[in-house]
């Protein structure tokens, strides 16, 4: 099945009805944006989510109760963050993901996750044509011809060092969040690179209620990263997150 993360989480409001829907995983930005967060408010922010699942019932028996509980765990999002950066940000907000969103080596990721204890996801950004930055390597229609040999060896440096590899849609300001799709025919060449490295693959970009199922029945991503997609002027618009939970729950 495939796993949901709602990025950008700014408010109480948003971040409940996150938690009701039961996606896997909510977005904190701490990077440059617009839907930044300081780390405090993210605190307490966590701080709410723990104190709303401690007030639900479950049913099913404990091993049911222990998997719907740790829903949604929390990511925060970061661009190249120095080390010291990274320790302000977790004392003040007990993250169960970090998630890199720059040029971070696959040695800073070790570290990271050593750290903090924290597992690791790691971006990589794609422009919407399907090229990618420096290959050096674009066929006439503008679209990389070697996204295979970029896949694998994404992979094969950070098998170890992370545990999920998210491909996104390339923003020249902020790396990601653009809200624009890439061509989704390359997702296969990262899928199967991942899955021979025993990690992860989400997809990011430009999704949205419209356009999550179809992604989900042509190529089946283990999980799908929305952001400005279940937004309306700017801001968490919770019809259209409870449209996207749903479209991916039923694809």
């Amino acid at each position: 099945m495939t796993q949901v993360k709602i990025c950008g989480i700014t408010t109480p409001e948003a971040l409940r009805r996150a938690a009701e829907l039961q996606v896997e995983y909510i977005g904190l930005v701490f990077a440059p944006s617009r839907r930044r967060v300081e780390p405090e408010t993210a605190g307490r922010l966590i701080t709410e989510l723990r104190s709303w699942r401690q007030e639900q019932p479950y049913s099913g028996g404990a091993s049911a109760a222990r998997e719907e509980a740790a829903k949604p765990q929390v990511v925060g999002v970061f661009v190249d963050p120095p080390m010291d950066e990274l320790d302000r940000a977790l004392a003040a907000a007990p993250l169960d993901v970090v998630q890199l969103h720059g040029q971070e080596s696959p040695e800073f990721c070790r570290a990271v996750r050593e750290r903090f204890g924290v597992r690791v996801f790691k971006a990589s950004s794609i422009r919407e044509d399907g090229s990618f930055s420096g290959s050096g390597q674009e066929a006439e229609d503008g679209l990389t011809v070697d996204h295979a040999k970029r896949a694998a060896s994404i992979a094969a440096a950070y098998q170890g060092t992370v545990d999920t590899l998210l491909i996104d849609t390339h923003d020249p300001l902020y790396g990601g969040g653009s809200g624009r799709t890439f061509n989704w025919e390359i997702i296969p060449l990262y899928q199967k690179a991942a899955h021979a490295r025993g990690l992860k693959l989400f997809v990011a970009g430009g999704l949205n209620p419209g356009n999550a199922g179809e992604l989900i029945r042509h190529y089946k991503p283990d999980g799908v990263d929305v952001s400005s997609g279940v937004e309306t002027d700017g801001h968490k618009d919770l019809h259209k997150m409870t449209l996207f939970a749903e479209r991916v729950a039923l694809s």
